[in-house]
């Protein structure tokens, strides 16, 4: 087993990433939990389950992939450590939260290893805390025995995509709380930014016109929502407005950052594009976003605009390979010393 570790640490899942001789493990969790009053029984109930909880001032919380289900069960939305890629303010006790998320998810590794974890870049412009929620989560994988390094998430997709373009392109990922974008030329980051309307704006205005619970929103735009043909219900029809919406921001922010940045390589060819994410996953997706890219006068030639081979996991597996060339670098300069 490699002594290196990749985690996406995601507004919506978490997802870690290992290696196992040649094979790329994973393992994901929702970021997300649930409280429900405390009893004896309910406990007992859930430990024999073995599903993840805490107890906290006489409650249940339920935690990861188990909280959709109770939530659903209880007619409830989950509570979120984590809004808009960063550490939740609204929420109290959110470092909390994510410590014993991260703690489950963790449990079974060996403490001392390397971990790069994917943090997002700030709203062009901004911070919005992400210097913040950066340091603490660290802080957090520290405390847990991991030695703990922050990589920007656009740039997570570009390590885990683009090796046979010597890591040169646009990685995108499109997650929950966050639109991450980043260009990398050689490996190198040249810029990076992020979108705020992604995965849980979709949900949470669909839901405003639906009726419904985002929760609900979010289960119904997973098992079979699509970016084509004709939709035969209203939540399909309202789904379809607020993804071409964000796919409008997203362009929008792409054509901005590129227009604007003044320290752009000179490229002799064209670069790649690719797209990762939960928020992409829709069939039809891929296609959408190309023609509204093309409608504009977008400043860079692309090589091509594809789907990333495995969107849920890519961001973890860039991160895992950026864990895996530092510590070849440390072996390195230790040998050399």
């Amino acid at each position: 087993m490699n002594n290196a570790l990749g985690l996406d640490v995601g507004t919506s899942r978490l997802v870690l990433a290992a290696k196992d001789g040649d094979a790329f493990t994973y393992s994901r969790q929702l970021n997300a939990f649930v409280t429900i009053p405390y009893a004896k029984m309910t406990e007992r109930a859930l430990r024999n389950e073995g599903v993840p909880y805490s107890l906290d001032n006489g409650q249940i919380l339920v935690h990861g992939n188990e909280a959709a289900r109770f939530a659903d069960l209880l007619q409830m939305e989950t509570r979120r450590p984590m809004d808009r890629g960063v550490l939740n303010p609204s929420e109290p006790e959110s470092g909390a939260r994510l410590k014993e998320m991260l703690k489950s998810l963790l449990a079974g590794r060996t403490p001392g290893q390397r971990i790069f974890f994917t943090v997002p870049a700030a709203p062009l412009g901004e911070d919005q805390g992400v210097t913040y929620h950066a340091a603490t989560t660290g802080q957090l994988l520290e405390e847990l025995g991991f030695h703990a390094t922050p990589i920007n998430e656009g740039l997570a997709v570009v390590y885990g995509e683009m090796e046979n373009t010597n890591y040169s392109g646009i990685g995108v990922s499109l997650g929950g709380g966050l639109v991450n974008v980043c260009l990398a030329y050689l490996s190198m980051p040249v810029f990076s930014f992020s979108t705020a309307k992604a995965g849980d704006y979709i949900d949470s205005s669909t839901a405003a016109v639906t009726g419904d619970l985002a929760t609900r929103v979010r289960l119904a735009k997973e098992e079979d929502f699509h970016l084509s043909g004709v939709y035969s219900n209203k939540l399909h029809q309202v789904l379809a407005v607020y993804y071409d919406d964000v796919i409008k921001t997203l362009v929008n922010g792409l054509r901005e950052a590129f227009t604007n940045t003044r320290n752009l390589p000179k490229l002799s060819r064209p670069i790649p594009l690719v797209l990762s994410g939960g928020t992409a996953m829709p069939r039809g997706f891929r296609d959408r976003f190309e023609k509204a890219l093309m409608e504009v006068e977008f400043p860079v030639r692309l090589s091509e605009i594809r789907m990333a081979a495995a969107p849920l996991t890519t961001t973890a597996k860039g991160a895992l390979i950026a864990a895996m060339a530092d510590m070849e670098d440390a072996q390195t300069s230790a040998a050399r010393a």
